[in-house]
């Protein structure tokens, strides 16, 4: 399937300027190819490719409404890790995978504050179709772990850190939850400040096990766990 990302509005589809000029300039694509585009919001649009020029359209043949979505749902909450290659590698993985909502988090231990969401957004659009995913992720703009708090529901919250001093549940301890919640540190992990915050808070706290994992990986990992529970549903 060459799946491509646009705007669905009733009968009508419009393809993003960038995927147009990908088909267009990158691809070489022919007029009359057969192609599918989705909104990202489990719509369908199936037909034929128009070329006029440097534009590209669609003569559609059949739109599907409402695809199925992913669940049970699940939102992490990352700190950026100083090489941003590892948080885009983490997005990729993530999206892959189901993953509903991504946010990213400011830490006291975040040493990169400044993070280019849109590409993130790019990324996870093309990770998406990809994985040829109807339905994409939210991608958050980035904040600050305390404002961060503000906006989530702590029954269904955790955070996973490697404090051992600190008291842990295990992460297949957790029950089944339509939609899940977690919170993943920096390199150099939370602060004990910010973990007894988050205990204060309500925020639940869990092992990944006796290895300690990167930023990046312990992200993959919550992804993985949480797919693995997709397919068992």
């Amino acid at each position: 399937m060459k799946l491509f990302y646009g705007e669905i509005e009733g009968n009508q589809v419009t393809i993003n300027d960038d995927e147009q000029q990908h088909m267009v300039k990158v691809l070489r694509m022919k007029d009359g190819e057969e192609i599918h585009v989705t909104d990202g919001k489990g719509n369908l649009a199936s037909g034929t490719l128009i070329i006029e020029g440097k534009k590209a359209g669609l003569k559609v043949s059949e739109i599907k409404r409402n695809a199925p979505d992913f669940n049970p749902k699940l939102h992490i909450a990352i700190a950026p890790t100083k090489n941003i290659d590892r948080i885009e590698f983490f997005v990729e993985k993530a999206v892959e995978m189901g993953i509903s909502e991504i946010s990213i988090i400011i830490t006291e231990k975040t040493e990169r504050k400044n993070i280019n969401i849109d590409k993130i957004r790019k990324q996870a659009i093309a990770a998406s179709k990809q994985s040829l995913r109807f339905h994409f992720p939210i991608i958050n703009d980035a904040v600050k772990l305390t404002d961060f708090l503000k906006n989530i529901d702590a029954e269904h919250a955790f955070v996973a850190h490697c404090h051992e001093n600190l008291e842990r549940i295990d992460l297949n301890a957790i029950p089944s939850m339509e939609q899940t919640t977690f919170l993943i540190g920096p390199e150099g992990d939370f602060s004990e400040k910010e973990i007894l915050f988050l205990s204060d808070n309500k925020i639940k706290a869990v092992s990944l096990g006796d290895q300690r994992l990167r930023t990046e990986t312990a992200g993959v990992f919550v992804a993985a766990w949480n797919y693995f529970k997709m397919m068992k549903g």
